[in-house]
């Protein structure tokens, strides 16, 4: 584990806010991280279906960028790349998790955490992992090591992997939730163990029927990916994780209010399986997934609502942001397509979850910090990469020259005091294929492989041919310029090549 020296407090921002039962010159930082949530799904984005009230009063509160991008358009590398600071297709062994993956975090890699954990901050992470857990002989029944805590977390309590994918347990501080030691957990992922019914062999028993690759065991009526057995008492209810996690999540807040304290606050929402709890059930009116987003709105609703409870609203930060872009049918028959009812998740952008076009990667992402960032919005090319540099910078550090390869220090459009962002991203789809994005011009390589990704409907972006938009003009990307702009597309390509072998954006 990494040392966690305590760096001196600056005055810088001058952040020097008061409250009831806070003094710091460092705000709290909140980042609620949720899951498959387009651009186009919340009512501040354009949504005209969907109601988002606490999610748009955050945003009118705050700085909403239309411009800022996951780093990737699927959840596990998105999220190794968030904390880590590097692009997860540098690093062999970050794509989409199974359940019993090691942890794909070095624990000799630096992380956000570590950074903030320096400057003396309390820090938990509550809610989906999706990074692996152990070492690779995990043993579910004991200590789970490595984990959170040896990557610069104080506090942990997950959703090990997707609510999709077995165990189906919640884990904190290394140890599975209400596990009965006579009753052992075992997980494969490569064959059928143990008896418990599974989708493939009793559809009977299922409350939501699978559509593809989530026919094995089923667990609260819900058949998942890979096969568990054992752990009855520990086994969660879909319909009660968001309140379990928000619980957890509002319980390290009290716990730490004297801060200061950074929260990560990963959602299962919108991910699929979509079981909301009974009292969102039909209040959106498109089916699980709108009543999902229903769900989650009331989740952020009730993060922001404490810290003014508690006196901290002034002195902490809340990002809400998304994992990658969205998705409908994911796996199971839910009416995500067939109650859409107009509802555009994507809005504007072309693709989705998986994709090479923006849909994957371009999401919501809205920052409040009230009396320090003013109430707007921020066209300024951005990444959630470039969180770990900039919470650096917010907290008088300076990253290591191994550190954060690729996160940018951009406080100042962070804070909207400039509209001056990246000068240009790397975007990474689910194939692999990367995408340049540099001022208006976005440069798709040509790659080869399916252009839908297998059931979801999703247009993938490969095409062997190079692609060339111009998103100030067509942000659908639906005009490829490349056979106009041959001059363009060899600079586009030299650069991404240049930035791909280097090894490293920041300097």
């Amino acid at each position: 584990m990494k040392a966690a020296g305590v760096v001196a407090m600056s005055g810088l921002l001058g952040c020097e806010a008061e409250t009831k039962t806070q003094t710091t010159k460092h705000p709290n930082i909140i980042l609620i991280y949720t899951d498959d949530v387009g651009y186009g799904d919340v009512g501040c984005y354009g949504a005209t279906k969907l109601k988002t009230p606490n999610i748009d009063k955050l945003a009118s509160n705050g700085l909403r960028f239309t411009n800022s991008h996951a780093p990737s358009a699927t959840c596990t590398p998105s999220r190794y790349a968030m904390l880590t600071g590097e692009y997860a297709w540098r690093r062999k062994g970050t794509g989409i998790a199974p359940g019993d993956a090691p942890m794909i975090i070095p624990t000799e890699k630096t992380t956000m955490a570590d950074i903030l954990k320096k400057a003396g901050y309390k820090t938990g992470v509550v809610g989906k992992w999706h990074l692996g857990l152990g070492d690779g002989n995990l043993d579910w029944n004991g200590s789970i090591r490595p984990g959170p805590e040896d990557i610069g977390f104080d506090y942990s309590f997950l959703i090990p992997a997707t609510g999709d994918r077995v165990p189906c347990v919640y884990t904190e501080n290394g140890k599975v939730v209400g596990l009965d030691p006579n009753d052992p957990i075992k997980v494969n992922y490569k064959k059928k163990i143990g008896n418990d019914p599974t989708g493939v062999e009793n559809p009977e028993l299922l409350k939501m029927k699978w559509s593809h690759g989530h026919n094995c065991t089923i667990v609260n009526g819900i058949s998942r990916m890979g096969w568990m057995s054992g752990g009855n008492s520990a086994r969660w209810i879909d319909e009660d994780m968001a309140d379990v996690i928000t619980e957890k999540a509002k319980a390290f807040i009290k716990d730490n209010k004297d801060g200061p304290f950074f929260l990560y606050y990963a959602t299962h929402d919108i991910h699929v399986p979509r079981v909301p709890h009974q009292r969102f059930v039909g209040k959106s009116g498109l089916g699980p997934r709108g009543d999902a987003m229903v769900q989650l709105d009331w989740c952020t609703g009730e993060l922001v609502n404490l810290l003014e409870e508690l006196n901290l609203g002034d002195n902490t930060i809340v990002i809400f942001t998304s994992d990658n872009g969205p998705v409908l049918n994911d796996g199971y028959h839910d009416d995500a397509v067939e109650k859409l009812s107009g509802h555009k998740p994507a809005g504007p952008l072309r693709g989705g979850k998986y994709s090479a076009y923006d849909a994957g990667t371009r999401v919501p992402f809205i920052i409040s910090w009230p009396g320090k960032i003013k109430p707007g919005k921020s066209d300024a090319l951005m990444c959630q990469i470039d969180l770990m540099s900039s919470f650096a910078k917010l907290t008088g550090q300076s990253l290591a020259i191994n550190e954060g390869l690729d996160s940018l220090e951009l406080l100042d459009a962070l804070l909207g005091k400039t509209e001056n962002g990246r000068q240009n991203l790397v975007e990474h789809s689910i194939s692999g294929t990367l995408s340049l994005i540099v001022g208006d011009w976005k440069y798709i390589e040509p790659s080869n492989g399916s252009k839908v990704a297998w059931q979801t409907g999703i247009e993938t972006g490969n095409d062997p041919k190079p692609q060339l938009y111009n998103l100030k003009n067509d942000i659908g990307e639906r005009n490829n310029l490349a056979h106009k702009k041959p001059g363009k597309i060899q600079e586009m390509a030299e650069l991404l090549k240049i930035i791909r072998d280097k090894g490293r954006t920041r300097i």
